[in-house]
């Protein structure tokens, strides 16, 4: 088990500069087709993607500093339009700590400053 994490944890990428939509249809058809599963950072302003769940690209946030509080999990459609491009649903956001109980990123500030992450990070 403790295998398996190691090598999916190592294909995770931590995003800070821009990439394409054509780099994440790439990373979409490589998992699930048409989508990619993301954690982002709101503090650091950085994104994990290419694991298989949201909580090991938390987990790889984590390892590299990131703190518990400031990531959130998403999922990007890179085919789709601006609207439909973010889907703020996992299961690492259910947080009553952070009043968030849900799996949706239920505060708006929060939504806002994911969204403005993403279209840093994504051309």
């Amino acid at each position: 088990m403790e295998n398996n994490f190691n090598e999916e944890n190592d294909k995770i990428r931590i995003i800070s500069q821009k990439i394409s939509r054509g780099e994440l249809e790439k990373k979409a058809e490589e998992k699930f087709g048409d989508l990619v599963k993301a954690v982002v950072d709101i503090e650091l302003k950085i994104m994990a993607l290419g694991g298989e769940l949201h909580a090991d690209e938390e987990a790889k946030l984590l390892q590299t500093g990131s703190k518990q509080e400031n990531l959130w999990g998403i999922n990007l459609y890179p085919a789709n339009s601006a609207e439909d491009f973010i889907e703020f649903d996992s299961m690492i956001n259910i947080s009553p700590g952070r009043g968030n109980r849900s799996r949706w990123v239920e505060n708006k500030d929060i939504r806002r400053k994911i969204i403005e992450i993403v279209k840093l990070l994504v051309e």
